[in-house]
């Protein structure tokens, strides 16, 4: 049976979704250079004698673990960083990247003698925490929340990502970079949603039935829709696919702009309140 033809440059066809905004990934150079070094300490180590050769190789292995803490800890910040409330880090891994960095280059050091080693310890801690600086090492923006419900929106918040996490890796097996595009701007798109709950967990309750119910859903279809589609290729079942997304998006835009709203509602009566406290007490200024 013939088909029409059709493609991105034909009189009918729709607009790919928009690519969302590419993102720097905090893991850099810099990070990446933190594996390759101890490489050098693995290659001398087969010339050395065995007292050498162990500690070259030990040298190798403290400096790949300071190299994983690092790694670990610059991801941490990272999305310390991108929230307005967080918690700081359980662990202060770059700090332990740094205190590990100069335990290994300090092994390496001992065959030329204990103050080198010294030295070269004191000089690789120092420049790593030079390089890459310490966790962060106090909570933020949790003043006046009650720890409990930060919890909650927290979890609330991994879930969902999670979700988002398995609706991408689903729709990968379809195989079409235009359908892929268009969950990663969906998920573009809600996680302002997400970051509403973050600043403020008492939105939860408002919140959680988008996070929870209807990403479930979203995750579920999505699933579904990327086995059948990777088959057949359906073009009806792909165009209601889509629909679904630009319905949740809807949604979830609504959400987020009734949750200010209703901040702003609060703020109105606030003010509204003070002043007629100020009218009362004869400190408002005439006009």
């Amino acid at each position: 049976m013939s088909q029409r033809f059709g493609g991105r440059y034909s009189p009918d066809a729709k607009p790919d979704a928009p690519a969302p905004t590419p993102r720097v990934h905090p893991v850099g150079a810099r990070v990446n250079l933190l594996f390759v070094i101890p490489f050098a300490f693995a290659i001398k180590a087969f010339f050395q004698e065995p007292f050498g050769l162990a500690l070259h190789l030990g040298a190798f292995g403290v400096l790949m673990l300071a190299a994983w803490l690092t790694r670990e800890g610059v991801l941490a910040q990272a999305a310390y960083e991108a929230r307005a409330v967080a918690r700081r880090p359980a662990i202060p891994r770059k700090i332990f990247g740094a205190v590990l960095t100069g335990v290994g280059l300090g092994a390496a050091g001992l065959s030329a003698g204990l103050g080198a080693a010294v030295i070269f310890a004191l000089l690789g801690a120092a420049l790593h925490f030079a390089s890459f600086g310490p966790d962060p090492l106090r909570d933020k923006g949790m003043e006046g929340i009650d720890a409990f419900q930060t919890e909650r929106a927290t979890r609330a918040v991994e879930e969902a990502e999670t979700s988002l996490g398995a609706m991408l890796e689903a729709i990968r097996r379809s195989n079409d970079r235009a359908l892929l595009r268009r969950v990663e701007a969906f998920a573009a798109n809600i996680r302002p949603l997400f970051r509403a709950v973050e600043n403020d967990p008492r939105r939860l309750t408002a919140a959680r039935r988008y996070l929870s119910i209807y990403l479930t859903g979203a995750r579920d279809a999505t699933e579904k829709f990327a086995d059948l589609y990777a088959r057949s290729r359906d073009a009806g079942a792909r165009a209601e696919y889509e629909a679904l997304l630009d319905d949740l998006e809807n949604r979830f835009a609504l959400r987020r702009e009734a949750l200010l709203a209703d901040d702003r509602t609060d703020l109105d009566i606030e003010i509204e309140v003070l002043r007629e406290r100020l009218e009362r007490e004869g400190l408002r200024p005439e006009g």
